[in-house]
């Protein structure tokens, strides 16, 4: 899948294993899932939204802006110094250098302990949530049939249908009444050939 930025930039690829090793920290991802909500933050509403100190966002956030990830952002006056996201989407290199390939590895089960985190805590709380949203978390089990070819061109298909919402993340004025964050993890692994006896 290959989101486009809303202002039609093609995703970061990274291809860097320190890159990759330096964003494959929960608290590195909470930092920047929180700017990409919210928008441009200093260090110290960023560390409130995470619920750590100001010193620990501090320090994240500069190995965030290190490898290019995040950056200083305008500030609205002398006193503040807030950070904002330099590229709102990633994508992993398919390079074959064994240090990417260690560093990809690290950064997706990162990525999905992270998701997972999310799916337990919403399982916690949607008995309180509103009937309207109690139903729409959930995780499935697809098991498919496919060429590579034709996983890029699913890809694509949901990349499609992604870009508009994903353009309401950067544009406040865009979301409807009633629309909140959401979350959404893919994990597609290829397993082995039928008959193989995996």
């Amino acid at each position: 899948m290959s989101l486009e930025s809303p202002d039609g930039r093609r995703p970061r690829v990274l291809d860097d294993a320190a890159a990759m090793r330096a964003f494959a920290h929960p608290v590195r991802l909470a930092l920047h899932e929180i700017l990409l909500r919210e928008g441009p933050a200093t260090a110290a509403d960023a560390a409130r939204q995470a619920g750590i100190s100001q010193a620990l966002a501090s320090y994240h956030l500069r190995q965030l802006a290190k490898y290019g990830f995040v950056e200083q952002a305008e500030a609205r006056d002398e006193r503040e110094r807030p950070w904002k996201v330099t590229e709102p989407v990633q994508v992993w290199s398919e390079a074959d250098a064994p240090d990417v390939t260690a560093a990809r590895g690290l950064l997706e089960q990162v990525i999905a302990e992270r998701a997972m985190t999310r799916l337990l805590e919403w399982q916690q709380r949607r008995r309180e949530e509103p009937e309207a949203w109690r139903g729409a978390g959930s995780i499935g089990n697809v098991h498919l049939y496919a060429t590579p070819e034709e996983l890029q061109e699913l890809g694509n298909a949901m990349s499609a249908l992604l870009e508009p919402l994903m353009a309401r993340v950067f544009d406040p004025a865009r979301r409807p009444a009633g629309s909140r964050p959401v979350l959404l993890s893919q994990i597609l692994v290829p397993l082995p050939p039928s008959g193989s006896g995996g």
